[in-house]
């Protein structure tokens, strides 16, 4: 028999050598599963510099433990926001030198965001997980900018989240004209002047909740988280007396623990803007800013656009006749150019 006649056994399996290719680096082959991280440990996120979170472990403990964190590979393509509440491996005692890894975020109760224009869809995102918004806004010196606080509002309400309004400066002009705008609102306002700052009002809305401050650049934010919280040590700045516009000071969002006679809770500072985009609201939610004129709006008919060239808009004829006060025109003028501003961007798009 020549050796192409095979074995003489068929069911013999013919010996041969396998080689086994060298690993030299000595590493585990790749795969996709990814370990469950049972050990990790829930932290809040206080800030994000370059890459670098700087996180608060078990934040209703005494033993706080700040430290800084980085991001997994698996989360380099998800935002990670002042607030998040994420899950963290490794070094969490806060100690010099260590760092943490963030290895997953909880699932968030609310976004805070806002976009560069009115027609860009891209969003900003400014802050996960608050509860509250604190409009800053000051009487004078800059002046009060009623428009733009319209736009935090429909962004709060956008977002979940219950707006306030403090005006500071009030010994410089006095902003009754200016808080007539927001007559009939659901809105808690305070006033606050240089030497009388209402901390314990302002101090008592805090307790239990998350507020994000936030406001035009000027108007006494970072003086006001500094009264709140002393060892925020924010940077302050004064409004340039050539443009009347204020200097951007505090250059990252930042959340602090405040402390008070009747509780804890916490204060978000952002930096000062001067302009809020709502390129990526619904516009159908805007008229949820404006509370007063949203019911009146239930007797309009079906598919008003409450513009001035709506048939039968019922905001209009409530205006027109009174009803609304002597700053109901006001309120309906606001209204239609958010609502104009949104017709002309979907034009463009």
């Amino acid at each position: 028999m020549s050796w192409l006649d095979g074995p003489d056994d068929d069911d013999e399996e013919p010996d041969y050598e396998f080689r086994v290719r060298p690993n030299p680096k000595a590493n585990r082959p790749r795969t996709k599963r990814r370990p469950a991280h049972d050990d990790a440990r829930i932290a809040r996120v206080l800030g994000v510099d370059r890459g670098r979170y700087t996180v608060l472990v078990a934040e209703d403990a005494p033993e706080e433990h700040r430290g800084l964190a980085t991001r997994a590979r698996e989360l380099r393509k998800t935002a990670i926001v002042t607030g998040d509440r994420v899950r963290v491996v490794g070094d969490t005692t806060g100690d010099e030198g260590t760092l943490s890894r963030i290895v997953g975020i909880e699932e968030r109760t609310s976004l805070l965001r806002r976009s560069a224009d009115d027609t860009d869809n891209v969003e900003r995102v400014i802050v996960a997980n608050a509860d509250q918004m604190l409009v800053v806004v000051a009487a004078a010196d800059p002046e009060p900018r009623a428009r733009l606080v319209d736009r935090y509002l429909i962004a709060a309400l956008d977002a979940g989240i219950r707006p306030m309004l403090v005006v500071t400066k009030t010994d410089l002009a006095d902003p009754t004209e200016f808080l007539d705008h927001f007559e009939g609102l659901d809105l808690e306002v305070f006033t606050s002047a240089r030497l009388e700052m209402p901390l314990e009002r302002i101090g008592f809305a805090l307790v239990g909740h998350s507020t994000v401050f936030v406001g035009h650049s000027g108007v006494g934010k970072s003086t006001l988280v500094n009264a709140l919280v002393p060892s925020a040590l924010r940077a302050t700045g004064h409004v340039n007396v050539v443009t009347g516009r204020g200097r951007h000071t505090s250059s990252s969002t930042v959340s602090y623990r405040y402390e008070g006679p009747a509780g804890a809770g916490w204060v978000i500072d952002t930096p000062g803007v001067r302009s809020f985009g709502l390129g990526h609201i619904n516009p159908d939610n805007i008229l949820a800013a404006f509370t007063d004129l949203a019911t009146v709006a239930e007797k309009c008919p079906r598919g008003c656009t409450h513009l001035p060239d709506a048939p039968d808009c019922a905001i209009m004829e409530a205006v027109e006749a009174g009803e609304l006060g002597e700053r109901g025109a006001a309120r309906l003028d606001s209204l239609q150019r958010l609502l104009l501003t949104f017709e002309t961007r979907d034009t463009r798009t």
